[in-house]
């Protein structure tokens, strides 16, 4: 597999964004979730959706060869929007983006992260060594709270 580059969010980037969101959502989470949800999802999810939290939050993307293959989004410690492309979950892209804003977030001083899973990233982030908090209800369903410590912070 060609490197994959990690850098910080353009406001051209935003329709990139949406389309592999939506990408993730009808291929990936609707495993998961009814049709219905997952369309209320995308329709969530635009180009100008991520330009404004990208003024609320930063966000990240993973590229390859020029084209967007994942993205993840953080607040400090929070962690938000994880998308890795359909097509090359496995190979690692979650895990960096993950290490990436972990990384930045340890330089800041803090001490763990924190993140709301769906029911289909669940399991990657306790792979990843994130251990359950709570569960929540939200409009677009439950959502685990998951928290990592960050040593060295």
């Amino acid at each position: 597999m060609t490197e994959v580059s990690i850098r910080g969010f353009r406001p051209g980037d935003g329709e990139a964004l949406s389309i592999l969101v939506a990408r993730c959502l009808r291929e990936v989470n609707s495993r998961d979730y009814p049709a219905e949800l997952i369309e209320r999802m995308c329709a969530h999810f635009t180009a100008d959706r991520f330009r404004e939290l990208s003024v609320e939050r930063r966000i990240y993307l993973a590229e390859r060869d020029g084209r967007v293959v994942g993205t993840v989004s953080r607040d400090g410690n929070k962690v938000y929007t994880m998308f890795v492309d359909p097509d090359l979950l496995g190979c690692g892209i979650g895990r960096r983006l993950m290490r990436h804003i972990e990384d930045l977030a340890r330089a800041e001083g803090h001490e763990f992260m924190e993140t709301g899973a769906s029911i289909t990233g669940h399991g990657f982030y306790q792979r990843i060594g994130y251990q359950d908090v709570r569960v929540s209800d939200t409009e677009f369903g439950i959502n685990y709270i998951l928290r990592r410590p960050l040593s060295g912070a």
